[in-house]
């Protein structure tokens, strides 16, 4: 192998190294870019790079910026919510109350109502009550006076002495009853002491 080395040494220039007009022009070729390179383009890319940075900078300043607003409105609707809540607990503790009071006001409305009926139904009552009462002292007249007038044997036609005769034993009857009710309230008061 050492024979080859010297041999190739020896037939000229290397293979290896270009001829140095070519490497001149080459260097040259490559300021010659360089230069065109550095004034053109690199510009260019350097001002397209400041704006990627300014943009994502300004996205990310704006990013952020959203995020507080986010936040702040969050922060809004949280405290909308919580008023809106106490709202609707004080609307219902009023609807709940006004419930109450109207539940009230009927009930002594229909208190009121019955006490009218109650009432209606005792003056009734009562009117039937003498109703009956004087026509069971029609009645019970007349057949006083019939029965007297078999036991006396004479005729109560006349109207003047058969009115005393009722009246009379009417009057009888009604001193009965309150002797009887006398009693009946005596005896109850005894029973209650």
């Amino acid at each position: 192998m050492s024979s080859m080395t010297i041999l190739a040494a020896e037939d000229g220039p290397s293979p290896l190294l270009p001829h140095t007009s070519e490497l001149i022009v080459g260097l040259v070729a490559f300021a010659l870019l360089f230069f065109f390179l550095r004034a053109k383009v690199f510009p260019i890319f350097e001002r397209t790079y400041a704006e990627r940075a300014a943009s994502i900078e300004g996205g990310v300043k704006q990013a952020e910026e959203a995020q507080a607003e986010a936040q702040r409105l969050l922060e809004e609707y949280r405290s909308q919510l919580a008023d809106a809540r106490s709202e609707a607990a004080r609307i219902r503790e009023d609807a709940k109350q006004q419930g109450q009071a109207i539940i009230a006001q009927m009930r002594e409305e229909a208190q009121a109502e019955a006490d009218r009926v109650t009432a209606r139904a005792h003056a009734q009552l009562q009117a039937e009550r003498e109703q009956v009462l004087r026509s069971l002292r029609d009645e019970v007249g007349t057949l006083a006076t019939t029965l007297a007038g078999r036991v006396v044997g004479e005729s109560l036609e006349d109207d003047e002495r058969s009115n005393r005769v009722v009246e009379r034993f009417l009057a009888e009857l009604e001193s009965a009853q309150a002797d009887d009710a006398a009693v009946g309230t005596a005896g109850t008061s005894g029973k209650d002491g």
